[in-house]
């Protein structure tokens, strides 16, 4: 079984500076594919796919260019694995599952250092505190035992180390034994997703809507307000360049920047924990299922006045991991369809109440006179129902 671990790293000085050259290497090799692939349409060439490009690139591209002979001093399994991305990127653009693929940004923090797991000998080297990774040397982790270490149970296969907010995060992949699949004793669970609540479980629970915290309303204040000043600093940056006639420097700029991606860093951190305490609680229950509404979140978004709070929440994160987390352990996850009336029916003799507004609160059923909360009523709703599909 392939598992997924990320930690944060903790380079000195020197290894800061050897991972941001990698990185960019690896944005500047995605870039270039890009870039040689349009001219090649353009002029009315084949297209080159990944393999080829990359013979072609260290065959004839460097022998013409001797200036870019620099990135031969770098790893070549991450370069190569930026060619393949940029592929991966063009070939679903061909389908037309996605527009043009965009140039890769330093400012967008974009780019990835790439290592993998070479030969059936070779092993990428682990302990407790730190890592090996090549061309860099031991990295210490700032999260100690996390990633298992037992070489003859667990192999790191390949991973990434990506640079957000200045902090270098590790994800590495893990081949490791099947995990013993508990046994479901318990009854099912059904969770009802909102925006009053975050989620509603059928036996109770109720998780709250963490961005109505004073906490998290204070960081957001604080965000809009280095986004003001940043917006300042730009506009004062881009008169000065027009005025001065050349490129100039901000480095207060810069530290604004920094402040602003440190704090998005921040809410993203703290929604992680919350979902993530939230699938644990689920899944130690050890239920025999447990039902998940199928949200149509891309419509739920054309509604201006409640999409920046649906977006807020992460309805689709949660459900991914959720999915994930479940499959783990052989939990059974039913997908209830978007066009149910879960929060209509009656839970106790099933009449539908097609007057419900979004102002009643307390679900009243008019024939059986059965009174309970209206999320909880749809959640038991999730729970309970027939037509479903299995997420995995």
């Amino acid at each position: 079984m392939l598992m997924t671990y990320k930690v944060e790293l903790k380079p000195t000085d020197q290894q800061a500076w050897l991972i941001d050259q990698q990185i960019s290497g690896s944005r500047w090799a995605y870039n270039l594919f890009l870039d040689i692939n349009r001219q090649r349409y353009e002029c009315g060439y084949h297209y080159m796919e990944a393999y080829e490009f990359s013979k072609w690139f260290n065959h004839d591209y460097l022998e013409a260019n001797p200036d870019d002979q620099w990135i031969k001093e770098l790893y070549a399994k991450s370069v190569k694995q930026a060619f393949i991305d940029a592929d991966t990127a063009m070939k679903r653009f061909f389908k037309k599952l996605s527009d043009f693929p965009h140039w890769r940004s330093f400012k967008r923090g974009q780019g990835s250092y790439y290592f993998v797991k070479n030969s059936q000998k070779q092993i990428i080297a682990c302990d407790r505190h730190r890592i090996k990774l090549p061309k860099l040397g031991w990295i210490r982790l700032k999260e100690f035992g996390y990633i298992p270490t037992d070489a003859k149970h667990f192999v790191i296969k390949h991973g990434r180390v990506k640079v957000k907010a200045g902090r270098y995060y590790l994800t590495c992949v893990v081949e490791q034994a099947d995990s013993i699949q508990p046994d479901l004793v318990n009854g099912p669970i059904g969770i009802d997703l909102g925006l009053k609540n975050f989620a509603i479980l059928s036996n109770g629970l109720i998780y709250g809507n963490q961005n109505k915290s004073s906490r998290l309303k204070q960081i957001r204040k604080r965000l809009r307000r280095l986004q003001r000043k940043l917006s300042r600093q730009y506009h004062a940056l881009k008169a000065r360049k027009q005025k001065e006639g050349r490129s100039a420097t901000d480095l207060n700029l810069a530290k604004t920047q920094l402040k602003v991606q440190r704090l998005y860093q921040r809410l993203t951190n703290i929604q992680i924990d919350y979902q993530n305490k939230l699938i644990a609680t689920v899944v130690r229950a050890k239920p025999q299922w447990v039902a998940l509404e199928d949200l149509n979140v891309g419509g739920m978004l054309k509604n201006r006045h409640l999409a920046k709070a649906i977006a807020q929440q992460g309805f689709y994160n949660f459900r991914v991991k959720l999915i994930t987390k479940c499959q783990q352990l052989g939990i059974p996850v039913h997908l209830t369809g978007r066009f149910e009336p879960t929060s209509k029916l009656c839970h106790q003799c099933g009449t539908k109440k097609v007057s419900l507004k979004l102002s009643e609160r307390t679900y009243h059923c008019p024939n059986c006179h059965y009174t309970n909360d209206r999320d909880l009523n749809a959640a038991l709703n999730i729970r309970d129902t027939e037509n479903f599909a299995l997420a995995y």
